[in-house]
């Protein structure tokens, strides 16, 4: 099951919880030693960078599939995912190069998420407030690897977070690529809690084996291997790479918006509970996909009239970072999440940084 750690991050004495779930995190992705050092080094970093810049904010720590994956199952890495509503970052080249600071400390902290983490990226606005997402998988080899030659290279992130800081989350969202097919899926188990990670983990599960077929199908037989369970929303997209093509079909309240010219497009789900009661015929909508496209998957954690804004993911960043900036942005005290949240984005690859 989806084991998630959020780590709200208020004072000290929070640095060293972060540290611990980032070495817990470790241990279920099988991360060797030195590997596992580096997660406990990156966490303590981006925990005591939140307390310099920010003053508060949170942690969220996975172990989710590596962003880029050859053809079949994705390796395995812990994700720690910093969010704030500080003042933001000026200058956000700087604020990554070892030394700078703006505070009397050795400046070293971004600087080093950077080097030891396979992925990281991060996102900031002045006044907004700043999202930080750092990987460390087995090595720098597996955690950079890119697209098999003459695949478009796309690249798929999330953020999960628990409903009420429980230790499992409802929610599930996975990636497989199979082909010249990468099929992304999110699923929203029914209430929340441990029964419901049961529910979303097997649907994961199942579209590690069924991947390949196309979504509506593919529902099909995640509506078999979820008999048993309470059930769960669940969205299905698949990207064909060489045709420039996205299928979708969904069951549920899954929501799925996708970045056109013009703006932004709904593709609409059936009603339903994946598990318990199917439509007899499930709607796949195909729509165009182009290099400026994006594709967001969301749960209802979100608010259900969100809209993502017109600067999402813009400039280009990782999936995780977009999805976490949406989950940061879309909430607020007055309208606290009631259930699990998870948002799934689907992207093509950003251009390296210098």
């Amino acid at each position: 099951m989806p084991r998630v750690w959020d780590v709200p991050v208020q004072d000290s004495t929070r640095v060293r919880d972060v540290r611990v779930a980032a070495e817990e995190a470790a241990a279920l992705a099988a991360l060797d030693e030195p590997r596992t050092a580096a997660a406990s080094l990156v966490a303590t970093e981006l925990a005591t960078n939140l307390l310099k810049h920010a003053r508060a904010g949170r942690v969220l720590i996975d172990v989710v599939d590596l962003p880029a994956p050859r053809e079949g199952r994705p390796g395995r890495a812990v994700q720690l995912t910093a969010i704030d509503h500080g003042p933001g970052i000026a200058d956000v080249a700087g604020a990554l190069r070892d030394g700078f600071t703006t505070t009397a400390s050795l400046g070293a902290g971004l600087g080093t998420c950077r080097r030891l983490a396979d992925d990281f990226d991060l996102h900031s606005v002045v006044g907004r407030g700043t999202v930080a997402v750092a990987r460390v998988g087995a090595g720098a080899e597996a955690g950079r690897a890119g697209d098999p030659p003459g695949i478009p290279p796309v690249r798929a992130g999330g953020v999960n977070v628990p409903f009420a800081g429980a230790d499992f989350s409802g929610d599930a969202w996975a990636w497989v690529r199979s082909g010249d097919r990468v099929t992304l899926m999110l699923a929203d188990g029914l209430g929340h809690g441990g029964e419901a990670a049961r529910a979303s983990t097997a649907a994961t599960d199942a579209l590690r084996r069924w991947a390949h077929l196309p979504p509506a199908e593919a529902l099909g037989r995640i509506h078999s291997a979820l008999a048993g369970t309470r059930g769960a929303a669940v969205a299905v997209a698949q990207l064909d790479t060489w045709a420039g093509r996205l299928s979708f079909a969904g069951i549920g309240n899954v929501t799925a918006r996708l970045r056109e010219a013009d703006g932004w497009r709904t593709l609409l789900s059936r009603p339903g509970i994946v598990g318990v009661h199917r439509p007899r015929t499930v709607r796949e909508d195909v729509v165009a996909w182009s290099p400026r496209s994006l594709l967001i998957l969301h749960t209802d954690g979100l608010p259900g009239r969100w809209t993502p804004p017109p600067d999402t993911g813009l400039p280009p960043a990782d999936p995780a970072v977009t999805a976490a900036v949406a989950v940061r942005d879309a909430g607020s005290a007055a309208r606290p999440a009631r259930d699990d949240t998870a948002v799934a984005v689907l992207a093509p690859v950003p251009p390296e940084r210098p």
